[in-house]
């Protein structure tokens, strides 16, 4: 799976190890791929929000995602996502499986309307989250012109350990680029989140981030790099992330 696409966080979990806003990306019948994706905090977070989290504050997450297409529009994922701390000691995360459907999409190489879900189970440890069962649902909607993108996902998230089964959170991410050369765009992307379905967060102490990011895109392989800026109190200040992408095709 080639370019770039998020994963923001619920009141459970801790450390974004995947920031990506999902668009027309997909493995078909036969293909395979890698995404490593990168990013580390300049500045941010100190304090653990509970016992065993690990603060952001000049952290670098490491998490390699391997996916193969399915056919019939869908695909899946495996994630393994690492950590070290400002110490530089090393937490493994857990695993997560994601599958992905987009039964709407341009032709390839054309681009056009695109929609489509994606769920994500994961099973992770108290470095990466409270709650160590969870589960997203994502909606992936957007469109991709002759040399621009336009890409949205409003997301749920549960928790669905004991203790944290409730309203699932929402969040909202989105993208937009445009191509400035041959395989090469530049543009925005945005992550927030709003609070739960039963009860909205105040402003201040939503999470939203805003990156200006780059994408460069060659025939086997990918790059996304961002750099973020959160956008208030409750926010990482500055935050640095890459997607390398790699085809097996």
């Amino acid at each position: 799976m080639l370019g770039a696409g998020l994963c923001w966080w619920p009141d459970a979990l801790a450390i974004v190890d995947e920031i990506q806003v999902y668009t027309d990306d997909l493995d078909y019948r036969g293909e395979s791929g890698l995404e490593l994706h990168v990013n580390t905090t300049p500045s941010g977070r100190r304090t653990p929000d509970y016992p065993g989290d690990v603060p952001p504050h000049h952290g670098v997450r490491i998490t390699p995602e391997f996916s193969w297409g399915l056919g019939n529009d869908f695909d899946w994922g495996l994630y393994l996502p690492t950590a070290t701390d400002a110490q530089w000691h090393y937490h493994f995360g857990g695993v997560k499986l994601r599958t992905k459907w987009l039964p709407l999409h341009g032709v390839e190489g054309k681009g056009g309307w695109y929609f489509g879900i994606n769920n994500e189970l994961s099973n992770l440890t108290k470095a990466f989250s409270d709650s160590r069962w969870n589960d997203e649902v994502r909606v992936i909607g957007g469109y991709r012109g002759p040399d621009w993108l336009i890409g949205v996902n409003p997301i749920l998230e549960w928790g669905l350990s004991p203790g944290f089964r409730g309203s699932p959170d929402v969040n909202l991410a989105w993208k937009a680029v445009h191509d400035v050369a041959q395989g090469v765009a530049l543009g925005a992307e945005y992550y927030g989140d709003i609070g739960t379905l039963a009860n909205r967060l105040p402003r201040d102490q939503q999470n939203r981030t805003l990156y200006a990011v780059m994408e460069i895109e060659r025939k086997s392989w990918s790059l996304n790099f961002g750099v973020g800026h959160g956008l208030t109190p409750a926010t990482d200040n500055w935050t640095v992330k890459a997607i390398v992408g790699i085809s097996f095709n």
